[in-house]
């Protein structure tokens, strides 16, 4: 299953195995010319989901006999980057770490589209704002996106019907009153979650403090372009509150309850089999559910926000996969040609977005009619096009960023730090320090 660190996973590995193939049809096989020119694409899914994007590039490749499109699947970054480094890179390559396009445009690791785009007269605003954001770097866009992931809240009807509450909640206050509501003990041990606030809740999609920003409106940085999580107070309101849910339930309690849950991409996650009563998670959880528990009554939401900005309800945190040309191409025509028709072309979004439910990319596509309609997925598509939705810094360090805000994070909700203010003062002056120190990454 495709999913990102968010922004702020401590690492950047995808354990799957690499799987070659060359994406044909069967009416075309053993019939390509031998002037054809193969163009090689990496992705890092695998299995079901490669099954699905080999679809798409199949449909391409049966158009263009000036092509051969071989697909290479289970790439994470560190291949990519050592394949930049020894110049036999791809035609083609994505990544699911959208918060590496800053060391990737920074570097020339991926080249600059834009005199492509322009030449072509592809404009950036095919894409809503957020994803405009994380392919660029400092005015260089050496990427476009290539499906997202949107998060959003899933709740189980039938404990809320239990528990006498009738809608999900849309403001902080009230997921801390549902939460508590929908919330079952036996002795010490935690039963039923109604909302686990926990950081780390599970190991690869947790929510953490970069899912969170958008429902405070909080700001990374200030004017200056330093570090702002100490003189941005939304960041100090949602650590306390997160705390003090944290505290409610008992730390160890939810460390426990923690241990407890089953892998989170197995058919007995917390949230498909009851013990959470409502969880942040991505888009992606609709066709999980659908396929491993079809029966379960739930609904998809916005996430609640604070009180105090009701105008943010309907935004979510947001990343997704990223597309481009890695330096030193050698059919850089075609690879840009291949570019463009997955990333700008409503029809293989749709097919793709049906086939592995993650939410497509451009304005057009969002309301396209080969979209499969489902309310449950809907709700994403929603979110993904709301102004205020937003996804993590992109920076020249890329997602070694996020490393040092889970680690404060961790630290914070476990009692490690003393001073909320003098944490936040630390981790700032760290964070500059780190973008100082930044190298190109990519040779």
């Amino acid at each position: 299953m495709k999913r990102v660190a968010i922004g702020l996973a401590l690492t950047l590995v995808l354990c799957a195995a690499a799987a070659g193939a060359v994406a044909k049809t069967n009416a075309l096989a053993g019939t390509s010319s031998a002037k054809a020119t193969t163009l090689t694409v990496w992705v890092g899914w695998s299995q079901r989901e490669l099954k699905e994007f080999k679809k798409i590039t199949s449909e391409y490749d049966a158009k263009h006999s000036d092509v051969n499109i071989k697909v290479v699947g289970g790439i994470n970054d560190d291949k990519i980057i050592a394949a930049i480094r020894s110049g036999k890179g791809p035609d083609v390559v994505s990544s699911f770490t959208s918060a590496n396009v800053g060391n990737y445009c920074s570097s020339g690791g991926w080249i600059d589209l834009s005199p492509l785009m322009k030449k072509d007269h592809v404009s950036a605003n095919l894409f809503p704002k957020t994803s405009q954001y994380y392919t660029q770097y400092k005015g260089k866009r050496c990427a476009l996106p290539f499906l997202a992931d949107v998060y959003g809240l899933y709740y189980n009807k039938t404990l809320f019907r239990k528990a006498g509450i009738k809608s999900p909640p849309k403001t902080i206050s009230e997921l801390t009153k549902d939460a508590k509501k929908l919330t079952q003990r036996k002795g010490g041990t935690i039963k039923v979650a109604g909302y686990d606030p926990f950081f780390g809740q599970y190991s690869g999609n947790a929510p953490d403090m970069t899912t969170y920003a958008p429902l405070y409106g909080a700001k990374w940085t200030d004017s200056g372009g330093n570090s702002a999580l100490s003189k941005d107070p939304q960041w100090s309101k949602f650590l306390r509150w997160e705390k003090g849910l944290v505290d409610w339930y008992g730390y160890d309690n939810l460390v426990r309850f923690k241990g407890g849950l089953a892998d989170e991409f197995s058919s007995s996650n917390g949230f498909e089999i009851g013990k959470l009563a409502m969880m942040m998670d991505g888009e992606w959880r609709v066709a999980f559910i659908h396929a491993e528990h079809p029966n379960l009554n739930y609904g998809t939401a916005p996430m609640p926000v604070d009180d105090a900005h009701p105008e943010l309800y309907g935004a979510g945190y947001v990343n997704g996969t990223i597309i481009g040309i890695p330096k030193g191409v050698k059919h850089k025509d075609q690879a840009w040609a291949l570019v463009k028709y997955l990333t700008t072309n409503s029809h293989p979004l749709a097919k793709f977005s049906n086939g592995i439910r993650n939410v497509p990319t451009t304005k057009a596509s969002l309301n396209s009619h080969e979209i499969k309609p489902d309310a449950h997925f809907k709700t994403f598509l929603k979110i993904f096009a709301n102004p205020h939705s937003a996804t993590s810094p992109i920076t020249a360090v890329g997602n070694a960023y996020g490393t040092l805000v889970q680690a404060f994070a961790v630290k914070w909700q476990a009692g490690h730090v003393k001073t909320l203010s003098d944490g936040l003062k630390k981790l700032d002056k760290d964070i500059d320090n780190q973008l100082k120190q930044a190298g190109k990454g990519v040779p």
